[in-house]
C-alpha cells in the first residue's frame, strides 16, 4: 500500500504548495483571498452606472415600500434577467421626473443589496480559503512525518498506517473544498454582471 500511496502523497504535496499561503497571495492587501480572480471589495457606482447621480437617494429607497419589495426579486440570480428587465420597465413608468426618481431609488437599492450580498460571498470565500490552508498544512506536516517514519531503521507500522489514513482523509476534504472553491470564486463576478445588466435596464427605462 505504501508504494502505491507515495505518488498520491507527492501529488498532494504539490497541490498544497500550489494552494499557497498568505505570503503567496496575488494581492498582498488581501492575504486570505484564494481565488485567481482579483478581489475588488466593492462595486463602485462609476463602474456600472451612467444615469443621474444617486447621492440624494442612497438610503431613501429603504423607505419606499414598492422599491423595497421589488429589489429582492430583481437581485435573485434564479430570476432570468429578461424577466427582471421586464419588471424594471413596468415599474419605472410615468413622466420623465417620476421615471428618474423611481430609477434612482431602484438602482440605489440594487447597488446596496448586491454589494452586501457580494461582500458576504467574498467573506465566505476567504473563510473557505483559510480552512483549505489549514488542511493543507496538516497534510504537509503528515507527509513529512511519513517520510521520517519510512526512513527509520524500524518504522512504527501502526503509526505509519494511522498517518497515511489521516492524509487520505484530509486529501479528500481538501479536494472537495477545492472543487467548491472553483465554483464560489465565480459568484462575485456573477453578482457584478447581474448588477451591471440591471443598472443598464434601469437606465433604459429612465430614458
Amino acid at each position: 500500500m505504501h508504494g502505491l500511496f507515495l505518488p498520491l502523497l507527492a501529488a498532494v504535496a504539490v497541490s498544497c504548495i500550489m494552494m499557497g499561503g498568505p505570503s503567496q497571495a496575488a494581492d498582498p492587501r488581501y492575504p486570505d483571498w484564494p481565488c485567481v480572480q482579483a478581489k475588488v471589495p466593492e462595486i463602485s457606482v462609476a463602474a456600472i452606472w451612467a444615469g443621474p447621480p444617486i447621492d440624494d437617494v442612497e438610503k431613501a429607497w429603504e423607505s419606499d415600500a414598492a422599491v423595497k419589495e421589488l429589489i429582492p426579486r430583481l437581485a435573485a440570480r434564479r430570476v432570468p434577467i429578461e424577466n427582471a428587465e421586464r419588471h424594471i420597465a413596468e415599474f419605472i413608468a410615468g413622466n420623465p421626473i417620476e421615471r428618474e426618481q423611481k430609477g434612482k431609488l431602484l438602482f440605489a437599492g440594487l447597488l446596496d443589496r448586491l454589494n452586501r450580498e457580494r461582500s458576504e460571498v467574498m467573506d465566505g470565500i476567504e473563510r473557505l480559503g483559510r480552512r483549505m490552508r489549514d488542511v493543507a498544512e496538516h497534510i504537509r506536516s503528515d507527509i513529512s512525518e511519513v517520510q521520517k517514519l519510512q526512513n527509520a531503521a524500524n518504522p512504527d507500522k501502526a503509526k505509519l498506517q494511522d498517518i497515511l489514513t489521516r492524509v487520505e482523509w484530509n486529501t479528500r476534504i481538501f479536494e472537495d473544498r477545492r472543487k467548491t472553491m472553483r465554483y464560489v470564486c465565480e459568484v462575485p463576478t456573477l453578482i457584478e454582471q447581474r448588477l451591471f445588466a440591471l443598472s443598464r435596464a434601469v437606465q433604459r427605462a429612465i430614458e
